[in-house]
């Protein structure tokens, strides 16, 4: 069975398409998209919110989340 669905596969080409025209805007901060991994991001995350068959985003590790909050707090307390 394939793991993305055909309306995933649409929404990724649309949203590729958009980033080559220099039209996809990113959600929050409205800044253009260049890079090719946030665009295929987007248009997966669109098709997942309209229900498409796309598999679940990687779950961010403990460790690698500990890592930075433990780096930001030394950096801030050495100011």
């Amino acid at each position: 069975m394939p793991r993305y669905g055909r309306k995933a596969q649409s929404k990724v080409k649309r949203a590729m398409h958009e980033m080559k025209h220099g039209q996809l805007r990113s959600g929050r901060s409205g800044k253009k998209v260049t890079s090719r991994k946030q665009a295929i991001a987007i248009g997966l995350s669109e098709a997942r919110r309209e229900g498409a068959r796309v598999p679940n985003k990687p779950a961010s590790s403990s460790r690698g989340r500990r890592k930075t909050s433990n780096a930001r707090r030394r950096a801030a307390h050495s100011r």
